[in-house]
């Protein structure tokens, strides 16, 4: 029986024929772009000089990886992470031990290293998950622990948004209208894709009024290979990234629960949360070793679910190779980073917000009581904490001969987490509220 696209559930694209599964693709990638790449734009913008090819590369064959470790069932694309933005900035902002007077292209490879042990703790998570069920594990990271650290990472970054956006208020203005008006009054795909459309609205815009450079576009080649960055390792930096792994936790099961919603099956349960963390973790920890920014599932992509009602893996596969595709063309690359400083900051200044009222929702959809004593002390903590330590660039100390410095936000995870599990009175029970368990889930504006 031919079933009508978008108005029927349709489990396996086959049936649509190949054009229109290479379109749907297609639209995949659409989805996905926008974000991917301005994480590598922004991360740049850190003075981390994080490439696109090399990103791309790794979204298309992390998403791959992904779907091999989860039985090619979960139909997941694997995009660059927003979570760890806060600690490519904390990097970048290193000046003390071995980081004083570091360049960013020296510090870029510690971060990567950092990167890789968040992707390994997923693998830890995975197999606690597999070992003693997740709703033990969870109780370690309820929302009141993750909510406020979520909340942090957005408004420590919120800075260098407002920075970049006053290289060009008005610029930075009509990304910003772009990406509200998509979101607020966009139908179908309009309403999935407002980053990108933000990002090519302003830039049409820029080119108008004359204020793209194209001389990197121009002397750039159109075929070429990725530019591999091989991980290093420290413990400063691991101390950085690591922590960020418990608010990408919180990511990554918002996206399977939402995924699962969307198409009616429970890939909580099967394959389990064990193989898709593992198949994020192994993403992460691949890409971080080889240059490419931590990976997590894309909201973006589930919207596209939705509105499709193709829930077959292969038409996310497709665009994964599309994404590798891309990764091989420098011009590409160079025609993306030719994108003004003003268009970023209007969409990290949409971004970043909506990265902390994530966060916010965290804690409501989670019913989170903030009349209970433990809940507000281990909230104002790790506030304090985050933005505190933040103000005066962490604290540093000396083991033998290494100087170690835990950053505002490292600080204020591993007290959220200390404090959680010490203190009496903790009754969370995940899996209790399907809506609290998806409102973790950054990449749905």
């Amino acid at each position: 029986m031919k079933k009508t696209l978008g108005q029927e559930a349709i489990y396996d694209a086959r049936e649509l024929g190949v054009p229109r599964m290479l379109i749907l693709g297609l639209q995949h990638l659409f989805a996905m772009f926008g974000a991917t790449v301005l994480v590598p734009i922004l991360v740049s913008g850190y003075g981390l000089p994080l490439s696109i090819q090399t990103t791309l590369l790794f979204a298309g064959l992390g998403t791959l990886l992904f779907h091999l470790c989860t039985k090619l069932k979960v139909p997941a694309f694997l995009g660059s992470s927003f979570a760890f933005l806060g600690g490519f900035e904390a990097v970048a902002k290193l000046d003390a031990g071995k980081f004083a007077g570091m360049s960013g292209e020296e510090k870029l490879p510690y971060a990567l290293g950092g990167v890789v042990v968040a992707g390994a703790l997923y693998l830890v998570l995975a197999l606690l998950f597999k070992l003693v069920g997740a709703k033990k594990v969870m109780r370690f990271f309820p929302p009141i622990v993750t909510g406020p650290i979520i909340i942090l990472i957005g408004l420590n970054l919120s800075g260098s948004a407002v920075s970049n956006a006053a290289t060009n208020w008005p610029l930075a203005l009509v990304a910003i209208a772009i990406i509200i008006v998509a979101n607020i009054f966009g139908k179908g795909m309009i309403k999935i894709i407002p980053i990108l459309l933000g990002v090519v609205g302003s830039y049409i815009v820029a080119l108008v009024f004359n204020q793209v450079d194209f001389t990197a576009v121009k002397d750039a080649q159109f075929l070429g290979l990725q530019q591999i960055v091989i991980a290093k390792f420290d413990i400063t930096t691991i101390l950085v990234m690591a922590p960020i792994a418990i608010a990408a936790m919180m990511e990554h099961i918002g996206d399977v629960s939402a995924i699962s919603s969307t198409t009616g099956r429970n890939f909580i349960e099967d394959p389990g949360l064990h193989r898709t963390l593992m198949g994020d973790g192994l993403a992460t920890a691949i890409a971080g070793m080889f240059g490419g920014p931590a990976n997590t599932t894309y909201g973006e992509n589930t919207g596209v679910l939705a509105l499709s009602k193709v829930y077959d893996p292969r038409v996310v596969r497709l665009a994964a190779i599309y994404a590798i595709i891309l990764s091989f063309s420098p011009k590409f690359d160079a025609l993306v980073n030719s994108i003004p400083t003003a268009i970023v900051g209007g969409v990290s200044f949409i971004l970043y917000g909506m990265i902390s009222a994530v966060g916010v929702r965290n804690i409501v959809e989670n019913r989170v009581d903030l009349t209970q004593s433990r809940n507000l002390i281990i909230a104002a903590v790790i506030f304090v904490c985050g933005l505190g330590f933040s103000s005066i660039g962490g604290i540093s100390f000396t083991v033998g001969n290494a100087t170690i410095t835990l950053t505002g936000l490292a600080i204020a995870a591993l007290a959220g987490v200390i404090l959680n599990a010490i203190l009496p009175g903790n009754d969370y029970e995940f899996g209790a509220n399907a809506a609290g368990d998806k409102s973790a889930d950054m990449g749905s504006y």
